[in-house]
């Protein structure tokens, strides 16, 4: 043992070998930890889907309404080709021919439809990833679609589960990643649509916002905002979050460089549509114009919200059962919006999900669709996850098992057949 005076010290002190530091893991100790991590995750979602999807295609199998319908518009050969129609068929056109921005009118058009319908309306980010796909296994622009959807699907989950955890715990986690598996509109998660894309990159940039990882935070946004147009809501959520976090002292060159990237992905897109249209308002005159998608102010939403209660359906675009459906999904977010506000999370959650719910209900289109619309509001579900996680396992199982096996009609067959996802 060797001594030395020091100052401060007393007259001497012991100096003792500084402690290794601790070696990195393994790569199989790391695999460990994540298989810990998120194996659980992956059980509770991936169970639930299944039971869910496997109800969803018997139900189409005994109604046979497939087999009647056009392969775009909900048919084809086997159960499982409706899960490529409608959206779907654009998106694997796009996969595979790329986009060819126009504003074509629909020749004698009198009413609302007076565009043909263009490539240009559907987002690049999910298509391109099929096309990447499909490049690197062989597989069609439809495998590689659903190989999309579904493995982003898991993605999605455990973000859910890991901004629930950060709030409530990790069964509260578990629960929530259960309950996004069987939400009204939860039949897009496994379809070639781009719900699990856009989901998995919004519960992430959250994340990342929470744990203060800004940088990360901003691209996630950007990479949301070319999924889907509704990534606005990120891009406000983020600077607002950002905003609180320069002024509690925290640094301004992250968040702000965060709040600079995170709108670059949806700008461009629309700036390159409009460029290519040769009219910078190109996108809104599509969506209006070929699909009848415009912000209205709440008008079409209100028409519904009034006349689906007392059984009447004859306002624009009506579809009794799934319209059915979306006024009971629409009436519960403000009462899940009060619960989660009252849990004081984050401002990052509690503005992308207000907004999120606004733009959707301001905005004239299938009401129906709300449900699917409303599938990326994903902090509605802590709340219930946070009640719920009380609950011992046999209560769980039997709660979110009813509601998997139920989601094969309400969130697929009703979704898919009897509606226009």
């Amino acid at each position: 043992m060797t001594t030395v005076g020091t100052h401060g010290a007393g007259p001497a002190a012991v100096l003792l070998p500084h402690p290794p530091p601790p070696a990195a893991p393994s790569p199989r100790e790391r695999l460990r930890r994540a298989a810990v991590y998120c194996g659980p995750v992956f059980a509770v979602y991936g169970a639930l889907k299944l039971a869910g999807f496997a109800v969803f295609m018997f139900l189409l199998d005994s109604a046979g309404d497939f087999r009647e319908k056009h392969p775009r518009f909900g048919g084809g050969a086997r159960p499982w080709d409706v899960l490529g129609s409608w959206d779907g068929w654009w998106y694997q056109q796009i996969a595979l021919h790329g986009y060819d921005p126009a504003l074509v009118p629909v020749p004698g058009a009198t009413g609302m439809i007076t565009l043909e319908g263009n490539s240009a309306a559907f987002f690049p980010l999910y298509p391109a990833l099929m096309r990447i796909v499909s490049e690197l296994t062989g597989l069609g622009p439809y495998g590689a679609g659903l190989t999309v959807s579904i493995v982003f699907s898991f993605v999605a989950a455990l973000g859910i589960h890991a901004v629930t955890a950060r709030l409530a715990g990790h069964r509260a986690g578990l629960v929530a990643a259960g309950l996004w598996a069987v939400w009204p509109g939860s039949g897009a998660e496994w379809a070639v649509y781009s719900e699990s894309v856009y989901t998995a990159s919004a519960a992430w940039a959250c994340y990342a916002v929470m744990t203060r990882r800004w940088l990360t935070a901003g691209v996630l946004v950007c990479a949301a905002g070319l999924a889907r147009p509704t990534a606005a809501t990120l891009v406000v959520a983020l600077a607002v979050a950002g905003l609180l976090a320069m002024r509690r002292g925290e640094g301004v060159r992250r968040p702000l460089t965060a709040v600079l990237i995170a709108p670059l992905g949806a700008a461009g897109y629309l700036g390159w549509v409009g460029h290519r249209m040769g009219d910078w308002g190109g996108y809104s005159k599509l969506q209006e114009g070929a699909w009848g998608h415009t912000f209205d102010y709440g008008r079409h939403s209100f028409d519904v919200l009034t006349s689906v209660p007392v059984g009447h359906f004859d306002y624009l675009f009506a579809m009794p059962m799934e319209d059915t459906i979306g006024v009971g999904v629409v009436l519960l977010v403000p009462v899940l919006t009060v619960l989660l506000i009252r849990l004081r999370p984050p401002a990052v959650l509690v503005v992308y999900t207000v907004l999120s719910y606004l733009m959707v209900m301001a905005t004239q289109q299938y009401f129906g669709n709300v449900s699917r619309y409303l599938l990326p509001l994903f902090p509605l579900l802590i709340p219930l996850a946070a009640a719920m996680s009380r609950l011992r396992w046999p209560s769980l199982l039997a709660v979110l098992g009813t509601a998997a096996l139920a989601s094969g009609s309400y969130a697929g067959y009703v979704l898919f057949e009897l509606g226009v996802p």
